[in-house]
């Protein structure tokens, strides 16, 4: 059955599809493609039905997304050209800093700080590594241009010479760069230097120039010029992938893409390509987006969102109904201080390849087959072991699959890259192997998620895991278990939540800048006056300013510290509530608060236009069980792990209600769930899958 769908009538159910919010229905014709490492998502709402579909990511990668787009049409015989939105996440830009395949980049700053990008911070990436080296950074030190100005916290005490800037712009012309980066000391404070420099170059050069000012308009010199050039890295990338993905929508009819930013919201393709950097980690910034949309966290903490596609697994948390954002973070040792959805990326994803390390150890990733030739099962060609293969031959994917609904599996092939393994390794089978990989698959994800909820303060046993991704409700349950986590949601798109994400997802535009005054004495009119501006740039980047909902905040600290936490700014500014605020973020996050000043740090605003929530329905025939097959299981068995006859059912077919019991095996086009032993299942009226550990189970694994 090709059709994926789920009714948005809630219930009584704590974790039945939202249809709140303040979110408005839509009964347009709607398409959400996402392209992550191995395959390309779709999610495509005709009336009230939600079609799902996957094609493998080609390169470059519109070709895929348009393969996807008209595979899903088909199914509901309709033309592209009736569909009345699109939206959109890629990986163009996370690609391009990880492969090392940007833009031929240049940087001009303020003279004697060519090297900012290369000191960076004191830190290292590992503390007790002697030999621990930094990411090269992205623009060589003979591609680093300085400039005779300088501006200070108070204003400019040396003005730009203009004809120094044009003897510059000659020279980048010379050295056939393709694009610049702009980053002058303090142009957040006073940008007038910068801008002339950034005005000049744009008229004397054919390249983009990406200004701090623009883009990061914060203090922290190392960051803000970091961002600044992975802006600038990125942009000819971006610029020419969403072109194209434009020109080519428009000649099939579909409306232009609305993309996915990494702060969680859908923006239009003129501003993405003029901010490329706020594009990293779209894709798992929808997925996250969509556990939100579907998944109400009202009778736990919150949730923990387990993203397991072909290249990597993405781990988040969603509290109140919303994302976790953070504006510290790194890709590939970069920092980027862009507001983004708070990610945990682990290179451990159903095509990472298993291997064995100098010392013997069995190891998972982070390098992955990817989807051509991809893992050994595929057939393609492929002959390394991967996770995948390993699923194959403990049975949870069994040779009747149809990997995306039409990839057919090589069982045989899997097993033998899997007895190469355990050569290699010293273990006794494919099997001995197989289970290694599961082993340390799902250790290396129990610890990412450790890391947002154990390392932060939070119990995980008072949350539940929503898992998604063509991988992750086959591993989710082992993780809860050595978690201690009693309940894991699978959404009824779980193989393709991402770009179901993307149907949910707002509108959404964030300006910041810097201040840095004392509470106690700061001018309540002069931050108004700086709130007022950061208000007018994300409405004017809003499609329609009159629908958008704005959000203040400031980001505060106790005097001497060095890091600020981000409290909410009511309509006007209130220095007792933000204090309060303030005390009662730092008690949450470190355990206390103290009886100290207070400095404002970065003033910001949110623009906000809701999304539409998806009209969808769930129909289940009620004929869903598809057999039983043998499926490896820990806990059972003399050597503790052991084979059990699971039951197969296919569960685009269960109807609302349905209970399940582990072991079990739950197959759908994009993605497959497993249901150990020691849980069950229950279908709700969306089509959610909501699994438990049964009492009995549960005190045996803690005895």
């Amino acid at each position: 059955m090709d059709d994926h769908t789920a009714r948005t009538d809630g219930g009584d159910r704590p974790t039945a599809l939202r249809a709140d919010g303040g979110r408005r229905s839509s009964d347009d014709t709607r398409i959400g493609v996402d392209v992550g490492g191995t395959f390309t998502d779709v999610a495509l709402t005709v009336d009230d039905r939600l079609v799902t579909a996957k094609v493998p990511t080609t390169d470059p990668q519109q070709l895929g997304v348009l393969e996807g787009i008209r595979k899903a049409c088909d199914r509901v015989a309709i033309d592209p050209g009736e569909i009345d939105a699109f939206a959109h996440a890629m990986t163009v830009s996370v690609n391009a800093l990880l492969e090392r395949g940007g833009a031929k980049t240049a940087l001009v700053t303020t003279e004697g700080f060519r090297d900012v990008l290369e000191i960076g911070r004191q830190n290292r990436p590992d503390l007790y590594d002697l030999e621990a080296e930094k990411p090269d950074p992205l623009v060589p030190r003979q591609r680093r241009f300085e400039i005779g100005e300088r501006t200070t916290t108070e204003g400019i005490e040396r003005p730009v010479d203009p004809d120094e800037v044009r003897d510059l712009a000659a020279t980048l012309r010379e050295s056939d760069v393709e694009a610049v980066a702009v980053c002058l000391l303090h142009a957040y404070a006073d940008p007038e230097n910068e801008r002339l420099v950034t005005e000049t170059l744009r008229e004397e050069c054919e390249v983009p120039v990406s200004a701090s000012h623009e883009v990061l308009a914060e203090f922290r010199e190392f960051e803000r010029t970091s961002t600044t050039t992975v802006d600038a890295y990125v942009r000819p990338a971006i610029d020419r992938y969403v072109g194209r993905l434009v020109d080519e929508a428009e000649d099939a009819g579909i409306p232009a893409p609305r993309i996915m930013q990494a702060n969680g919201g859908i923006a239009d393709p003129e501003t993405v390509r003029e901010h490329a950097v706020t594009t990293t980690l779209s894709g798992p910034a929808a997925g996250v987006v969509g556990a939100a949309a579907t998944v109400d966290d009202d009778d736990v903490e919150g949730l923990v969102t387990f993203d397991m596609g072909g290249t990597s697994s993405d781990v988040s948390l969603v509290r109140d109904g919303r994302a976790e954002r953070t504006t510290d973070a790194e890709i590939d040792g970069l920092p980027i201080r862009t507001p983004m959805v708070d990610v945990n990326t682990v290179g451990a994803g159903g095509g990472s390849i298993a291997w064995v390390d100098a010392g013997g150890a069995l190891r998972v990733g982070p390098r992955s087959a990817g989807a051509d030739p991809g893992p050994a099962c595929y057939g393609r060609g492929g002959t390394e072991p991967t996770v995948t293969d390993a699923n194959v031959v403990l049975g949870y994917i069994g040779p009747e699959t149809a990997l995306g609904g039409e990839m057919t599996l090589d069982v045989e092939a899997a097993r033998a890259s899997l007895e190469r393994l355990a050569d290699e390794a010293g273990l006794e089978s494919a099997l001995e192997a197989a289970r290694g990989v599961y082993r340390v698959a799902n250790a290396t994800m129990t610890r990412t998620i450790r890391a947002v909820t154990v390392e932060r303060g939070h119990d995980p046993r008072e949350f539940a895991v929503v898992a998604f991704g063509g991988a992750g409700p086959m591993h989710a349950a082992a993780l809860a278990d050595s978690l201690e986590v009693d309940r894991v949601v699978v959404p009824r798109p779980g193989g393709v939540l991402s770009a179901f994400g993307l149907l949910a997802a707002d509108e959404s535009y964030d300006a910041v800048r810097t201040v840095g005054v004392e509470l106690d004495t700061a001018d309540p009119a002069e931050l108004e006056e700086v709130y007022d501006g950061l208000v007018a740039d994300v409405l004017a980047d809003a499609s329609d300013p009159d629908a958008a909902r704005v959000e203040r905040a400031a980001d505060c600290r106790y005097a001497g510290q060095s890091f600020e936490l981000t409290v909410p700014v009511d309509e006007s500014f209130d220095a007792t509530a933000v204090a309060e605020r303030f005390h009662e973020a730092h008690e949450r996050a470190y355990g206390y608060a103290m009886d100290e000043s207070l400095e404002v740090v970065n003033l910001r605003a949110t623009a906000t236009i809701p999304g539409a929530e998806p009209a969808v329905r769930h129909d289940g025939t009620g004929d869903a069980r598809l057999g039983t097959r043998e499926a490896q299981f820990p806990g059972t068995g003399e050597s503790g792990t052991g084979p059990r006859e699971a039951t197969v059912y296919d569960r685009d077919r269960l109807e609302s209600g349905t209970t399940v019991s582990g072991p079990a095996v739950l197959e759908q086009a994009e993605s497959t769930t497993v249901v150990p032993p020691n849980w069950g299942g229950e279908i709700l009226d969306d089509g959610t899958l909501v699994m438990s550990r049964t009492a009995d189970e549960a005190e045996v694994s803690e005895r």
